[in-house]
């Protein structure tokens, strides 16, 4: 029999993977934690087989609270998108789960999760850490300087130079430029993230990317999220998942 511990600081997405797992017949118990602080804990005190864990987690982020797991239990990282740790990931056949996943990707994770507890692996998260920071050093100067956006009937060429925030739209993202007008861009806002510099765009929000020079306040709200007020005046939410953003951009 199976135990497996789901640490993910989104209600939502705890209960997701519950009502996945309630199905198999192999998982005899579940544990889960909202605070990614609690999980070398939780593994000491429960031994669990398989960790889903989120990467965006408050605080420390997933890969450097596998760094302090004792070796044992099968990891699979969730994650809203994280470019670089994708890519090191796959380098390393490390199984993940870019959110939104659908039962069957689930499903696949979880059957390569019970395949390798048969083979008794063991994973270098630390190496993967620096490999991360190997492929994110690399691709640096690889970022968009223009978008190039698709209507019928003409080309549109946008300046990332522009760009004042980003709001995602379904499998399109709203583009709103520093002149207050905007185009809708038939590309995710997952996509786009990763073609975008990060020392000048930030994401503070699963639907919003935003110039880290358009923020001019921060507003704290009572359910632990910001509100992010730009100069051009309109306001933006900085989720509280997202609290590792506030602070980084505190130390700007």
């Amino acid at each position: 029999m199976i135990k497996v511990l789901i640490a993910d600081d989104e209600t939502l997405a705890r209960k997701s993977i519950k009502l996945l797992l309630k199905t198999e017949g192999d998982i005899s118990e579940i544990i889960e934690t909202a605070d990614g602080s609690d999980v070398v804990e939780l593994c000491k005190k429960h031994s669990p087989d398989i960790i889903f864990l989120d990467i965006q987690m408050p605080g420390k982020t997933g890969i450097q609270i596998a760094e302090e797991i004792p070796q044992g239990p099968v990891i699979i990282f969730a994650t809203a998108y994280d470019q670089y740790a994708i890519t090191a990931f796959e380098l390393n056949a490390i199984d993940y789960l870019l959110k939104p996943f659908d039962d069957d990707r689930f499903y696949a994770s979880l059957n390569k999760a019970r395949h390798q507890l048969t083979q008794k692996t063991t994973t270098d998260f630390k190496a993967i850490s620096q490999l991360i920071k190997e492929i994110s050093t690399g691709q640096a100067k690889q970022y968009k300087s223009r978008l190039v956006i698709k209507d019928p009937g003409r080309i549109r060429l946008i300046e990332v130079a522009d760009i004042n925030y980003i709001s995602g739209a379904g499998n399109y993202a709203d583009v709103f430029l520093l002149d207050s007008s905007h185009v809708l861009h038939r590309e995710t806002l997952t996509a786009l993230v990763g073609q975008l510099d990060p020392d000048i765009f930030i994401r503070i929000h699963r639907s919003s990317i935003v110039r880290r020079s358009s923020i001019c306040e921060l507003r704290s709200n009572d359910n632990g999220d910001y509100t992010v007020i730009l100069k051009t005046g309109e306001q933006l939410t900085l989720s509280r998942r997202n609290k590792s953003k506030f602070d980084e951009l505190l130390q700007e």
